[in-house]
């Protein structure tokens, strides 16, 4: 391992210098002393923000213009290495739509090419807003620092999900190829946002003090008056209580024909050019059998309530033969995607396999007294910061799974009777990126786990875990819950063929139940544990989504801290 790491350094150094000289080209005199001065202060600044990566020599190409110009700044190199993930992303775009399959003769890979266009073009959208909040907010960046590090999570974790879904070895390999350079540059994204502080710092960069407006937006949301921040505004505290029966909404979705459209998909088309502020769908009680796309900005949409506004669908891997993604029966693309009363379905059943009932990449999406039915797959939080409070969710195998920043706080977690030698898994993760550097992971926290009634009385036939890792650097934290006893002794599975039980972090903290006992977790996974207070906190909303910036505004009920 040292001669790794002797070995990393010298080619750090080597690459640095090979820089270092062009620099010194590009000054009128190598023997100016200043300029000398400026080189050597432009080589620190180089190595500083190139160090941390994984794929260093990307990282040095990626800002070299900058670091030619010796007064170049902190947001100049910040501009750099989002500037040219978003060039190499446009690229990889470019090269998937130029990727042709048929349809008619391999359905499946052209549906998860075109899967592949709406990740790669979610990921564009989503380096080009972060671009905007460096232009505009770098004398208060560390206060956007963690939303603009999920961000550079979600880019790599909307390539990674492209990868995942291509199943044809010849076409994975070729966008595979295709992607690499969009792929290395955006796991370095997230590496050097990870460090953004120190780099501050280096460039001493001051910034203003925006602790306190902070500190008063996380007061705002433990001082509430009818489960909402003080500060909230009359009207959309109006909106958002008993589910919005009191305010009028922009659209309403009635099977009856007694609203303005009779689909949700025909309300979210009606969606206003440029409409400004949140736009509220309301959905009148009905099962609406439809697939939903919701592809705009702060959208909030909400029913009469958990099994009396049902959306459903029935598309899946293991009949139709249509990628994961694919077969969600509604998902949330547009930032800022509110939720309340609704009831999500798929109704595939265990022999669909894959089938997913809810899936969003919308970064900030919360939803609050929703339901979540399904077997396999059944809540999908696929991309970017997710919140889930009071809502059930059902389902079998790896049936909340993701690689987005997700907590789901105070809801109920229902087990369902698998296929035939079938097991349960709750929970299985994606995170691609770990440690400290990636924002990404899935957090239970105040929950429960209880079988439903067909299961109950074959409990303990079919094997129920927590969860077992999808990727090698997933992250699952299950805490300050009630655990069943049907509720495995090892309490998290291998997942076959992989050795990502190494790797992985499973954590836990103050569970109760029966299934809670952790004498007998599986010593397979090497890196379990059980927190301690102070640990377990940096995994509640608050730390772990920065949940004090953007959950109080949406409304919804919620415990920022343990």
């Amino acid at each position: 391992m040292l001669g790794k790491i002797v070995v990393s350094l010298v080619s750090l150094l080597l690459v640095v210098g090979v820089i270092f000289g062009v620099i010194l080209v590009f000054s009128e005199s190598e023997h100016d002393e200043k300029e000398h001065q400026d080189a050597s202060a432009t080589m620190k600044y180089v190595a500083a923000i190139c160090e941390p990566t994984t794929y260093t020599a990307a990282c040095f190409r990626s800002i070299e213009p900058t670091a030619k110009n010796s007064s170049a700044t902190a947001k100049d190199y910040i501009d750099a290495v989002v500037q040219a993930t978003l060039v190499e992303m446009k690229k990889s775009l470019e090269f998937t739509e130029k990727t042709v399959v048929n349809k008619d003769s391999d359905n499946y890979s052209y549906l998860a090419l075109e899967d592949c266009k709406q990740l790669l073009d979610k990921a564009i959208d989503t380096l080009q807003e972060s671009l905007q909040v460096v232009d505009a907010n770098m004398d208060t960046i560390e206060d956007k620092a963690h939303e603009l590090l999920s961000w550079m999570t979600a880019t790599h974790s909307l390539q990674m999900i492209c990868l995942d879904q291509i199943e044809k070895p010849e076409l994975k390999s070729a966008l595979d190829n295709g992607l690499v350079n969009s792929t290395q540059l955006a796991h370095n994204a997230v590496h050097i946002f990870a460090e953004l502080s120190q780099i501050l710092k280096l460039f001493n960069v001051q910034q203003q003090n925006v602790k306190p407006s902070s500190r008063r937006l996380l007061q705002a949301a433990i001082n509430q008056r009818d489960g909402f921040p003080t500060w909230f505004r009359v009207a959309d505290r109006k909106l958002l209580s008993r589910g919005g029966q009191q305010a009028r909404p922009n659209a309403v979705v009635a099977k009856d024909g007694s609203g303005q459209f009779k689909t949700i998909g025909q309300a979210v088309a009606a969606y206003p050019k440029n409409h400004q502020g949140r736009y509220t769908i309301y959905v009148k009680a009905g099962v609406y059998d439809e697939q939903v796309i919701i592809d705009k900005k702060n959208i909030y949409i909400y029913g009469d309530g958990i099994g009396r506004t049902i959306v459903t669908g029935k598309k899946n891997y293991g009949k139709n033969n249509v990628p994961t993604m694919h077969t969600a029966t509604f998902a949330a693309h547009g930032d800022g995607f509110i939720a309340r009363a609704m009831t999500f379905r798929n109704e595939a059943g265990p022999e669909g396999h894959q089938a997913v009932a809810f899936r969003s990449q919308a970064s900030d999406t919360a939803l609050f007294d929703c339901s979540f039915e399904g077997f396999q797959d059944t809540l999908y939080y696929q991309a970017n910061r997710q919140f889930y409070r009071g809502c059930w969710i059902y389902g079998t195998v790896d049936f909340i799974f993701g690689m987005g920043d997700a907590v789901i706080q105070e809801s109920t977690i229902v087990v369902r009777k698998p296929l035939a030698k079938q097991f349960n898994t709750v929970t299985a993760d994606g995170r691609t990126i770990g440690g400290k550097k990636a924002s990404n992971g899935l957090v239970l926290q105040n929950c429960v786990i209880t079988p439903d009634k067909f299961l109950f009385n074959e409990r303990f036939k079919f094997p129920t875990y927590l969860g077992r890792p999808w990727k090698k650097d997933a992250l699952t934290v299950v805490m300050q819950s009630e655990l069943g006893d049907f509720i495995r002794p090892e309490g998290y599975m291998i997942w076959q063929g992989e050795s990502n039980h190494k790797t992985c972090e499973m954590y836990e903290f103050g569970n109760r139940g029966p299934g809670a006992r952790i004498d007998g977790r599986s010593k397979d996974f090497s890196r379990f544990r059980v927190l301690k207070p102070q640990e377990a906190a940096i995994y509640t909303p608050g730390p772990f989504l920065a949940g004090q910036t953007w959950i109080p505004g949406t409304g919804i009920p919620h415990k920022l801290g343990l």
